[in-house]
Order: C-alpha cells, then sequence, then structure tokens
C-alpha cells in the first residue's frame, strides 16, 4: 500500500464490476496508472464496494443505468464513492446526463483505450478529499 509522509493516505482502489462476460482494457489500464484494481463478476457484497474509492461499473444495456445507480448508492455506507458506468458504444449526451441525475458520476464508452476513463476517475478524485487516496504519479509521455 501506498502512503504519504504523515500516514493519511493510502493507493487509491477500484473495483471494476463486469458482469457482462465482455473483456474490457480497463482494468489493466487503471493498475498500470498505479490504482490497486479488484475486478468481479458478481454484484458486490457491501462490505467489498467499501473498500474501494472508486467503483466502476460495466454495464449490459443502457436501460439498466437507473437501476444499478440507485442498487449501488443504496449500499450502507456508500457514501461519496466515485461511480462510474461504462456503455458497450459511445453514450450520447442526454444518456450521460441520464446517468448523472441517476446517480452516476459519470458514464464513458468501452473501448480499447481507457484514457478518458481514467482522466474522469482522477478528475472526480479531485474533488473528493475525504478518500485522502493517492494514485502513484507515472510520469506522462511525449505524444
Amino acid at each position: 500500500m501506498t502512503s504519504d509522509p504523515n500516514g493519511t493516505s493510502k493507493q487509491c482502489s477500484a473495483l471494476v464490476v463486469n458482469c457482462t462476460g465482455r473483456t474490457t482494457a480497463h482494468s489493466q489500464s487503471l493498475q498500470l496508472r498505479g490504482f490497486r484494481v479488484t475486478e468481479i463478476q458478481a454484484w458486490p457484497a457491501d462490505e467489498v464496494a467499501l473498500e474501494h474509492e472508486i467503483v466502476i461499473l460495466v454495464l449490459r444495456r443502457m436501460d439498466s443505468v437507473a437501476v444499478t445507480a440507485a442498487r449501488m448508492r443504496a449500499k450502507p455506507r456508500f457514501g461519496n464513492r466515485v461511480l462510474i458506468g461504462v456503455t458497450e458504444s459511445a453514450p450520447s449526451a442526454a444518456e450521460r446526463r441520464h446517468a448523472i441525475l441517476v446517480g452516476y458520476d459519470d458514464l464513458v464508452g468501452e473501448s480499447g483505450d481507457s484514457r478518458v476513463l481514467i482522466a474522469r476517475v482522477l478528475r472526480l478524485l479531485r474533488t473528493r478529499p475525504e478518500h485522502r487516496c493517492l494514485v502513484p504519479d507515472k510520469g506522462s509521455s511525449a505524444a
């Protein structure tokens, strides 16, 4: 576990819930960026979800967005954790707004490239200092 000199922070952790059977690059990309990642294929028990600052749900269908957000946010002590949905195709602006209204912090489309997902996770973590977790600086590569 990575800690700051004061011992008040730990390595940021992400739970990827992928009940779809589809393979995504997100878990590996998050690990390469410095997150501690757990990927599961079944709905998480309350205590499993509470071990992570970030929960990423890989969604089967867009029509399940409201139900899955409500179900996750209803978990005891879920609080202000980052909750992001991943859809098979890029969501429209209206679908993204709807997902945010029903409880997700963001909704992204699945792709072989996880840069959008990681950028949004980092942006959301910056607004939530109560999580007190660190993502090791991996540096940026020149493009």
